[in-house]
């Protein structure tokens, strides 16, 4: 296993607009983000908390 080329990830995303349709694509990422930010929104919780119980 290689590293990632650009023809594999032309390929990806067409297998992705083929799926999802052009439409969906937005809402996808846009949930996605969200995802990510309330992943880090819970792990700086976690980390006051962890600090809390140290001190």
């Amino acid at each position: 296993m290689g590293k990632i080329g650009m023809t594999e990830i032309i390929l990806i995303l067409l297998v992705v607009v083929l799926l999802f349709g052009g439409r969906k694509i937005p809402e996808l990422m846009k949930g996605i983000g969200q995802g990510m930010k309330e992943f880090k929104k819970a792990s700086k919780v976690d980390d006051t908390d962890t600090k809390e119980v140290v001190k």
